[in-house]
């Protein structure tokens, strides 16, 4: 179910590195060097998998930019903060 943006703002006090824009949780994450980045990024893929919920993201150089949203709801759902968890998990680790 798509939450409201109120919702949204309210699960983003969880996360402090996210933001809410364009139907979307966004963040930006600069690491050390491309490695360390392309490493990070598999480790997200096989939460991707685990969870079947895939991000919109990029990659430059030493810069990983992640957009989540749920494209059958047409927005933000507990899918992606489910994710973003996930991915803060990793991130943390």
């Amino acid at each position: 179910m798509k939450l409201t943006e109120a919702q949204i703002n309210d699960r983003l006090e969880e996360f402090s590195d996210w933001e809410y824009d364009e139907n979307a949780i966004h963040t930006t994450i600069e690491f050390e060097n491309f490695r360390e980045v392309f490493s990070t990024m598999t480790r997200i893929a096989f939460e991707c998998e685990r969870l079947n919920h895939h991000p919109t993201w990029s990659n430059t150089y030493n810069e990983l930019n992640i957009s989540l949203s749920t494209h059958d709801a047409n927005g933000v759902t507990e899918k992606d903060f489910d994710l973003a968890s996930a991915i803060e998990d990793i991130l943390n680790a």
